[in-house]
């Protein structure tokens, strides 16, 4: 792995503080990478050392996340409208004015709305099991979708469990093979300290609710795919329980010169194959960029 100097820095969006961890030479091309559930963006601290030294590397808290504010639901709207309008203006507050989209999980409807709002600022769409396919949901959405059917205070409390210890560590290993000696242990932990926060649960039962809106806006990400067709990279563990192989082949159906990678992991495939995906990216961009 290459070395690489990180700074850490923080910065007010509507009054909201957003933590990110950026890299590389800000005049280089940027790409900006978008963290999932329930993690952060040290979920990246392995792949941006891969890409800095080309590129210039943004990787924010999502507002609830991290290091960034994470205001009690009542005074904050947590949908994934609002965190992709937060995130919007977060990339013009430090100046991103073109960049590829690294996509996970919850990052995928962010930056996938960003796309749809401003297309001519996306670079290339890299999607690391950033699912925009009803095909992609596997049958472990379904408590999730019986609350978004039924939004009763029964079927959001079933759903807390997705924020316990045992779950956030089953996410981590799930799909890996030998995962307790290659899983770094303070990744699981950092996540459950900050999903033990008072204010955390309630936060993400509003997301998960909310993320009926991410697949009612398939189709229209979709379309984007088709109309705009971005580079596209899919770098996917084959292994995620949560969203299947079938979503990251997909992308070709709307974009045929897509690339699909797999890799023999689960849903947090960084954490067994950083220098791989890093490898994938940096021959992927390189090649955009060279044109």
């Amino acid at each position: 792995m290459k070395t690489t100097s990180i700074s850490y820095q923080t910065t007010l969006v509507d009054g909201c503080k957003i933590f990110y961890r950026e890299a590389g030479d800000p005049k280089a091309p940027a790409v900006l990478l978008l963290h999932g559930f329930p993690t952060s963006s040290h979920m990246f601290r392995n792949l941006i050392p891969e890409l800095s030294g080309q590129y210039h590397v943004v990787a924010p808290d999502l507002p609830g996340f991290g290091f960034s504010d994470a205001p009690d639901h009542q005074s904050f709207a947590y949908t994934f409208e609002h965190l992709a309008e937060v995130i919007g203006k977060f990339t013009e507050q430090i100046g991103l004015r073109k960049f590829a989209v690294y996509v996970f999980d919850y990052g995928a409807p962010t930056g996938l709305r960003l796309a749809l709002n401003h297309p001519e600022r996306i670079t290339a769409l890299i999607s690391q099991n950033g699912n925009a396919y009803e095909e992609g949901l596997s049958k472990d959405w379904a408590p999730v979708r019986a609350y978004w059917e039924n939004p009763t205070q029964q079927n959001r409390d079933v759903l807390r469990s997705l924020s316990t210890l045992e779950t956030t560590r089953w996410q981590y290993h799930h799909g890996v093979t030998n995962p307790e000696q290659r899983v770094a242990p303070e990744a699981i932990f950092l996540d459950q300290v900050l999903l033990d926060r008072p204010q955390s649960a309630e936060i993400q039962l509003d997301l998960i609710g909310n993320y009926k809106s991410n697949v009612a806006l398939y189709p229209k990400f979709q379309e984007y795919f088709r109309t705009h067709r971005p580079p596209t990279l899919a770098v996917w563990g084959k292994n995620d329980p949560f969203f299947l192989p079938a979503g990251a082949e997909a992308y070709r159906r709307d974009n045929p010169d897509a690339k699909v990678v797999f890799f023999d992991t689960g849903h947090f495939a960084l954490e067994t194959h950083a220098a791989e995906i890093g490898a994938e990216i940096r021959a992927f961009l390189d090649a955009i960029h060279k044109e």
